[in-house]
C-alpha cells in the first residue's frame, strides 16, 4: 500500500483487518520506516500487536480492544507524523523485514 493520512489510517486499518484471513496482518510504519506497529490476526477475534520504536512490546487483544490499543500506540510511535505507510502481510514471517529506509 502507499502513504495514508494519519487521520484516516485507523479507520482504514480496522476495515482492512476485517477482510484479512487468519495468519495475515498489517504493518504500519512511519514515513522513514524506522518505527512501526505490526498487527497479526491469530484467530477469529484474536489479534497480536507488536510495537517497535520508542517502546518494544507485544500484546494480544480482541477486535473490540484493538482500536483503543492501536490508537494509543499510534500516538506514541508517530507523534508528529502526518502520513504513515501500511503494508499488507500474507504471512507473519513477512513482519519486520528490512524495507528501504529514507
Amino acid at each position: 500500500m502507499a502513504l495514508v493520512n494519519i487521520e484516516s489510517a485507523l479507520r482504514k486499518i480496522l476495515n482492512t483487518l476485517k477482510k484479512i484471513d487468519k495468519g495475515g496482518g498489517l504493518e504500519v510504519l512511519s514515513y522513514k520506516r524506522n518505527r512501526g506497529i505490526t498487527i497479526i490476526k491469530q484467530g477469529a477475534d484474536l489479534y497480536c500487536l507488536r510495537e517497535r520504536g520508542y517502546l518494544e512490546q507485544e500484546l494480544k487483544c480482541t477486535f473490540r480492544e484493538l482500536q483503543r490499543h492501536l490508537k494509543s500506540m499510534m500516538k506514541r510511535e508517530f507523534p508528529r507524523s502526518r502520513k504513515v505507510r501500511i503494508y499488507v502481510l500474507n504471512d507473519p514471517s513477512e513482519a519486520g523485514i528490512a524495507r528501504k529506509k529514507l
